[in-house]
């Protein structure tokens, strides 16, 4: 006869989603050129993202926006010149969005406007945040995550982030 103490009952049978995507979470996904600011108005279990903020800039590649060849430089006297590097206009402003996405972040934590936080961007743009969050935003960020979602759909999203924040089982 089999042990019934052993079998679990329909509440234990129940499992606890282990995301980061908890209700009131806040995040951002971001790329270069697009940011979309959700608020999870679900649970962990069953996230449901609602859109807060969408900013976008048009970027254009840079061959685009630059329209002047290459300047050349001499560093030393005599003969020698070398080239300079061209400036890549279209890094320089994905660099200012990331960093103005810094700043709306932190007047939103300082007006107590949220106290989790999850940042999805592209890698590029993780490592400009990285460096331009101030502590008080970076105090109440809870995961962060080197992808590129901005184009999904926001129900794709909410599965994507709450399954990528789930810690590893072997924790």
């Amino acid at each position: 006869m089999p042990d019934l103490s052993m079998t679990p009952s329909s509440i234990e049978k129940t499992t606890k989603s282990r995301s980061a995507l908890t209700h009131g979470t806040w995040v951002l996904v971001a790329d270069g050129a697009k940011a979309l600011l959700l608020e999870n108005i679900g649970d962990a279990d069953l996230p449901v993202l609602d859109l807060r903020r969408l900013d976008s800039q048009d970027n254009p590649p840079t061959r685009d926006q630059g329209t002047a060849r290459p300047g050349r430089a001499s560093g030393t006297p005599g003969a020698r010149r070398s080239a300079v590097q061209d400036t890549d206009w279209h890094q320089l402003a994905e660099d200012r969005f990331a960093q103005d996405l810094a700043m709306m972040l932190r007047k939103r934590a300082d007006a107590g406007r949220f106290d989790r936080l999850i940042v999805v961007a592209a890698p590029k743009v993780l490592g400009e945040l990285r460096k331009s969050i101030h502590r008080v935003v970076a105090d109440r960020i809870v995961a962060d995550l080197a992808l590129d979602l901005t184009n999904h759909p926001v129900d794709e999203m909410a599965a994507l982030i709450a399954a990528a924040t789930v810690p590893d089982s072997r924790d």
